[in-house]
């Protein structure tokens, strides 16, 4: 099987559902057609099919509001979670649209090897998704040079993504550093947390970077890019002790790398390296990437569906310390769980 073809019927939600509907609504048909749908397409991808082509309505066609029609945010959502690209759709005249799933490819080489277990007190169970869409702060060689590969994770460019920059955006901007003030950023990678940091309107100025990351070719990049920051290689577990106090402590992805004790790294942070006044931004993954593409939700390996208790448990222990120690705190994100803490009545 290479191809699959399916017409969605126009103003009869009910065509590809199963069994008889009789008197039902627009809203359960709908339901049934779409839970029919995806199992026959799940069947057709299993089955070899290398691409799916519907013909559906065209929403922009509808003017009914009251309609039962699938609306283009529906489709993306459905392409997702059947693990597909939706291509760009097609008008086919007579208000329908043609619209073509593509099985998105296997999940990127740089997600092999990750292992459960981060060492902290109570495990941390999210550590086995810790290479999901980080940065390598960890003190794993293997993982650090799979994060080092240009033309593996080395390529992935997460400020092009909304889904990523738009997120991390909102975040800085609720523990938005002082102008002036020092920034330490953990598993910097290549630095983007830093370049967000610049795109921030009005952005802060005068600020003192300090970035850390253990894999030596994306800190280069880092360097080159920044060179009025400073850099260090090394882990981010073995922190130098004259590193001083900050303002604003960024962690996107740390925490739950291998090998990484994210409850003693978390304390040591607040306890040695925040002014009384100083701000966090914890970043726990809560994605993959399948080809260039990211895809939502914690998984370990060899689980199809997203579980997010695995971010869900540790976020929850991250914030029951943070607020013993007087801190407010927000949770936001989407392919990065963006938990920001800081002290006082409001954010910065």
């Amino acid at each position: 099987m290479s191809v699959l073809r399916w017409r969605w019927p126009t103003g009869d939600a009910s065509g590809p559902a199963d069994g008889n509907l009789g008197d039902a609504d627009a809203t359960v048909a709908t339901g049934l057609a779409l839970a029919a749908l995806a199992r026959r397409l799940r069947a057709a991808f299993a089955a070899g099919a290398t691409a799916i082509e519907l013909d559906v309505p065209d929403p922009d066609a509808v003017r009914d509001e009251a309609a039962a029609v699938v609306g283009w945010r529906g489709w993306f959502d459905l392409a997702e979670l059947l693990g597909c690209r939706l291509e760009a759709p097609r008008p086919q005249g007579e208000g329908r649209a043609g619209l073509r799933l593509v099985p998105l490819p296997p999940e990127a080489a740089w997600h092999a090897g990750a292992t459960a277990g981060a060492g902290g007190g109570a495990a941390s169970a999210s550590s086995a998704i810790g290479a999901a869409v980080g940065a390598s702060g960890a003190s794993d060689p293997v993982a650090s040079e799979r994060y080092a590969d240009p033309a593996g994770f080395g390529a992935v460019r997460k400020l092009d993504h909304p889904g990523f920059l738009l997120p991390l955006l909102e975040a800085l901007g609720r523990v938005r550093p002082p102008d002036g003030g020092r920034v330490l950023v953990l598993g910097c990678h290549r630095g983007d947390e830093i370049a967000a940091l610049g795109l921030l309107d009005p952005h802060p100025v005068g600020l003192e970077v300090v970035g850390v990351d253990h894999a030596a070719a994306p800190l280069a990049e880092a360097t080159r890019r920044f060179p009025a920051a400073r850099f260090l290689q090394r882990d981010v577990a073995d922190l130098p002790p004259d590193l001083g106090r900050f303002d604003l402590v960024v962690a996107v992805a740390v925490l739950q790398s291998p090998a990484v004790d994210d409850r003693a790294l978390l304390r040591r942070l607040v306890q040695a390296h925040l002014t009384p006044t100083g701000s966090l931004l914890l970043g726990l993954p809560n994605g993959r990437f399948r080809g260039r593409e990211p895809v939502w939700g914690a998984r370990t390996r060899n689980y199809r569906e997203p579980d997010l208790s695995l971010v869900v448990r540790d976020l929850a222990v991250y914030r029951r310390y943070l607020h013993q120690h007087g801190f407010r705190s927000h949770v936001g994100g989407r392919y990065d769980l963006l938990l920001t803490a800081w002290r006082g009545a409001g954010p910065g």
